[in-house]
């Protein structure tokens, strides 16, 4: 789970990793390994463009709310 700003690029910059992968293997590899090869790779990036909207889509709290919501 994405807790900061800090976090949320360095998912972003994984995600760009992940497909940047995933293009290259796409013209590397032979078209009968293809499914078997990408799946995995498609299946990280697709759990952390979810973990990236669960963060972006919740709202930024003042600090006394995210103190009361800790508690």
């Amino acid at each position: 789970m994405i807790a900061s700003d800090q976090e949320l690029q360095v998912t972003q910059e994984r995600i760009e990793r992940f497909q940047g992968w995933l293009a290259s293997l796409r013209r590397t590899a032979r078209p009968e390994e293809f499914a078997a090869l990408s799946s995995g790779y498609r299946l990280e990036i697709e759990r952390m463009q979810a973990e990236v909207l669960d963060y972006l889509l919740r709202p930024i709290l003042s600090s006394s709310q995210a103190q009361a919501e800790r508690a």
